[in-house]
């Protein structure tokens, strides 16, 4: 079994947080991320392109994880 390191849950916490964000969004048509950090655009868009290389990590975690199981 792939044993978990920090980035590993770092990236699933964030994916939580951006799907957290899209039900909000969806639901009340509000978007946390700008209004938390509408008064610095950079961070904002720094935390959207974290948030997909979170997913990409955890689709690479997935891949590792699937590999080791079936040796």
């Amino acid at each position: 079994m792939y044993k978990l390191n920090s980035i590993d849950k770092i990236s699933f916490v964030l994916i939580i947080i951006g799907a957290i964000n899209w039900g909000v969004i969806g639901l009340f048509d509000k978007n946390l991320v700008n209004l938390l950090f509408s008064f610095a655009p950079l961070v904002e868009r720094l935390i959207y392109i974290l948030i997909g290389l979170s997913a990409i990590n955890t689709i690479l975690f997935i891949k590792k994880s699937n590999y080791s199981q079936n040796k």
